[in-house]
């Protein structure tokens, strides 16, 4: 038998979010000179320990939700799946690493190599301040990119294409961007907290 640790991380799902406190939008075609909207819609439920599991989609036709599976390390989780910003990580460098390929393709510019390294620093004081009374805070320092590309066009074209990539990538632009959010507390089935801002 194999002393391999066995990591899950997800798998297609046959069926969509569980939503109850909203109604997901349906995706409609934009009309030029208007953008698409769309929206990612998740469903998540926690487990034992830290296990949590979540149902992921997103509304534009042909993609599949997905079940996936989030855990944090000894000794208040089991270390058998990413943790949160693990995933949160990943998804900004893919988001722009999705927007790089695609550009380089639609405007036919040769790139001989394409690699992203990312650096997120987090900060948080659970695990060393609550045993002395303080209240749970975290934060987000700083989220530093990396681009290495090597390709035989000439510099400009290059700066170009990042250029694009950035002002094109939905998750970069949530990063560099107030937005407006929001969040309700809705406790044993009565509306408790809701607060939002910009």
């Amino acid at each position: 038998m194999s002393n391999e640790k066995f990591f899950h991380v997800g798998e297609l799902s046959s069926e969509q979010p569980a939503n109850t406190q909203y109604q997901p939008s349906t995706f409609s075609k934009a009309r030029h000179p208007e953008p698409y909207r769309f929206e990612v819609n998740l469903s998540a439920e926690a487990g034992d320990m830290q296990k949590k599991t979540g149902v992921v989609s997103v509304n534009i036709p042909g993609f599949s939700p997905v079940k996936l599976y989030c855990d944090e390390q000894p000794p208040v989780g089991n270390d058998t799946a990413p943790p949160p910003l693990a995933f949160f990580s990943a998804g900004i460098g893919f988001c722009l690493m999705t927007h790089l390929t695609d550009i380089l393709t639609a405007r036919k510019i040769k790139v001989d190599s394409l690699k992203l390294e990312q650096r997120i620093v987090f900060r948080t004081n659970l695990g060393h301040m609550r045993e002395h009374g303080y209240m749970t805070d975290g934060g987000c320092d700083i989220v530093e990119t990396h681009v290495i590309i090597d390709s035989p066009e000439p510099e400009e074209k290059i700066k170009d294409l990042l250029d694009e990539a950035e002002n094109g990538c939905m998750a970069h632009f949530a990063l560099r961007n107030p937005i407006p959010w929001s969040t309700r507390l809705v406790y044993n089935g009565k509306e408790a907290i809701s607060r939002s801002g910009e």
